[in-house]
């Protein structure tokens, strides 16, 4: 049995980027557990709707098959020009020191006995602090502990292509095309590439479980969620059946392996 930790940056996160890896890997019998930094409150996490993002995200991780979720106990940092003072309780995530941050999960890792450390890629995806603050305290970790690394992107090229598309029809995105240009990774860079349509039912469970994202959201993010988790299962997996990752130092084959634990 193989060990792997996940590291992501906010609930729902988990689902969006590695839903039906983590699903498959459990499937197969290996211990997977999710590490996350934020808690998915942007101001002060206290009342009843403390808890209430992690809550989502423990209910999340019981559909993928995660054995353990832990909050690394930051606050999100928000998506925007404006980075907003820390609530009185919590730094936010693109605050916080890169070695304490990484000393947290490194002692997570050796206390899991972790072999594999998910991560994101060194654009952070589409550039999101606290997701670039993953790639940072994640590669610090690992280098701290010795642990193998892939890191959670996306092929930049059809999604360039999509909001050329969509700036070409004149669609309203709350994203700067210019800005995807440069995000995710390149496919020729990638070097794995799972097919996870198999779990795509349980994907689609997990995403709905983030109930506050999906149900009462008001962003566009909430709008498209709601699309999904409507998509029968087999459409579902047609869209967000494949999952991508970039292993440093292996060789790069446009996503061919379907195998994530072997080795390039």
């Amino acid at each position: 049995m193989t060990t792997i930790l996940a590291f992501h940056a906010h609930p729902d996160d988990e689902v969006l980027l590695t839903g039906g890896t983590l699903a498959r890997l459990a499937a197969e019998g290996h211990r997977v557990v999710v590490a996350v930094a934020c808690d998915g409150i942007m101001g002060e996490a206290t009342g009843p709707d403390g808890t209430l993002r992690l809550d989502e995200l423990r209910a999340s991780a019981t559909l993928l098959g995660v054995a353990r979720v832990v909050h690394l106990g930051y606050a999100d940092s928000g998506h925007g020009p404006l980075l907003f003072p820390d609530p009185p309780d919590r730094v936010r995530f693109a605050r916080a020191d890169v070695d304490e941050a990484a000393s947290k999960l490194a002692t997570l890792l050796s206390e899991e006995r972790a072999d594999v450390l998910l991560s994101y890629d060194a654009q952070g995806g589409y550039g999101h602090r606290d997701h670039v603050r993953v790639h940072e305290v994640g590669a610090r970790a690992a280098r701290l502990t010795g642990t193998r690394v892939l890191e959670a992107t996306l092929p930049r090229e059809p999604i360039d292509r999509v909001f050329r598309a969509l700036r070409l029809l004149r669609v309203p995105v709350r994203y700067d095309p210019e800005v995807m240009r440069t995000s995710f990774t390149p496919r020729a860079a990638i070097t794995h590439s799972i097919n996870v349509r198999p779990h795509a039912q349980q994907k689609r469970a997990a995403l709905a479980a983030h109930r506050s994202q999906v149900g009462e959201g008001k962003g566009r993010s909430s709008a498209l969620f709601r699309l999904l988790i409507r998509l029968p299962a087999p459409i579902f997996g047609l869209v967000l059946g494949r999952e991508w990752f970039v292993e440093a130092g292996a060789a790069p084959g446009g996503g061919r392996s379907g195998d994530l634990l072997g080795s390039r």
